[in-house]
């Protein structure tokens, strides 16, 4: 779909499926579609914490031989959960070292958001979800998650500064969720994002994230999906500058 569509490349999500996981069968995906990997996003969800190991140092060291081999220059990872006491307590330094280790590999850690349940709020990251608070060499910018935690986008941006490698676009309301909408149909700062990117000296990949569970058809997906392309071009393609704060 990536390649019927014209995006230039993807970004592969680490998973519970096999294909996900193997070098081997995305280097041949990536080949055979045109379609090349351009960052892997660590298995670092709830779902997916036994997925290579239960040890996320371990997960973390095996997606950046992934992204090796995939010739992909970017790693996405999560702050830790709050259970996660040890991998927290040595997570800024963990990943200078792993950092040391896999040098062509930048772990761009995502900004994150509370989660709200039955009117109570609870944030299940340490040592919190925003990880301009903690400060790291990398960031992953996602303006869904921008959304979930009423954060001003462009102000996490410029908070990141040179540190922003990457960007997962997709839009929400700010009703406390994370909705991942095509951008444009929520209330994010999505066109402005882009367009201050190449004023920011942004090198990175800007991945589209949006939910397409909701689609009553591949017809309809692959709307929501070019209609997210087609945004994300037109904004990168209108470069604004950048004023230093």
């Amino acid at each position: 779909m990536a390649a019927a569509l014209g995006y230039d490349g993807v970004e592969v999500m680490v998973w519970t499926d096999a294909v996900s996981q193997d070098a081997g069968a995305l280097r041949g995906l990536a080949r055979h579609y045109g379609v090349p990997v351009l960052s892997v996003h660590s298995p670092c969800l709830l779902v997916t914490q036994r997925v290579w190991s239960s040890d996320p140092w371990e997960r973390l060291r095996r997606s950046a031989v992934l992204a090796e081999e995939l010739a992909a220059p970017t790693v996405v990872v999560h702050p830790p959960f709050t259970w996660q006491r040890d991998y927290a307590r040595t997570f800024v330094d963990g990943l200078g070292r792993i950092g040391d280790d896999h040098p062509g590999v930048r772990f761009a850690v995502e900004n994150m958001y509370p989660v709200r349940m039955a009117g109570r709020e609870f944030v299940p990251y340490m040592p919190g979800w925003n990880p301009t608070e903690t400060g790291y060499p990398a960031y992953t910018l996602d303006l869904s998650h921008c959304a979930a935690s009423h954060s001003d986008a462009i102000e996490m941006a410029d908070k990141m500064g040179a540190g922003l490698a990457h960007v997962h676009l997709g839009d929400g309301t700010g009703e406390g969720r994370d909705e991942h909408l095509v951008p444009g149909r929520g209330t994010q700062p999505c066109a402005e994002l882009l367009a201050s990117l190449a004023g920011r000296g942004f090198t990175g990949s800007v991945a589209v994230e949006v939910s397409t569970r909701r689609a009553r058809s591949r017809a309809d997906r692959e709307s929501d999906l070019r209609e997210a392309l087609e945004f994300a071009r037109q904004h990168l393609a209108a470069p604004t500058p950048v004023d230093a704060r």
